[in-house]
């Protein structure tokens, strides 16, 4: 099995950026976590992380042609206002899981808007790292659950 994990805008600087709202992990120790995680789930998990939105639509649209089993994303800022990325995520056909290390719900009100939310499977937000960890347990979850084409 086969999890992709995209990882949105200024995440590079996890540990450096509100350390209040992310704490001071950083990316690669996230991407270590979930890589960890997946060996003992069975699963390899494939990160990527860019600060473009063009990029971001071609490496989803890559995960499609490849046949990727699910798909985490925490699209950062993103996931309150990109059209663009939400088109290229409905073309998957494989499970969607949004993820957030804040409770974005608890934030400032435009945080409170996801327009992925109704092409996801589900959405897991405030309990930091944990987050990742949760939504790769729920992606393996309902990816070994669908049908199969």
């Amino acid at each position: 099995m086969k999890v992709l994990m995209l990882h949105g805008i200024n995440h590079n600087m996890f540990g450096k950026r509100d350390p209040k709202q992310y704490g001071t992990i950083t990316l690669d120790e996230i991407n270590a976590s979930l890589t960890s995680l997946g060996k003992e789930l069975g699963t390899e998990v494939e990160c990527f992380q860019t600060n473009s939105e063009g990029e971001m639509c071609e490496r989803i649209h890559q995960g499609y042609r490849d046949g990727v089993d699910a798909v985490l994303i925490n699209a950062g800022a993103w996931t309150h206002y990109s059209y663009g990325i939400r088109d290229a995520l409905a073309i998957l056909t494989c499970p969607v899981v949004e993820l957030h290390m804040s409770n974005i719900h608890a934030r400032e009100a435009f945080r409170h808007v996801s327009v992925f939310a109704e092409i996801v499977k589900g959405q897991i937000c405030g309990f930091g790292v944990d987050s990742y960890l949760l939504a790769l347990r729920a992606a393996v979850s309902a990816a070994q659950s669908a049908p199969k084409a």
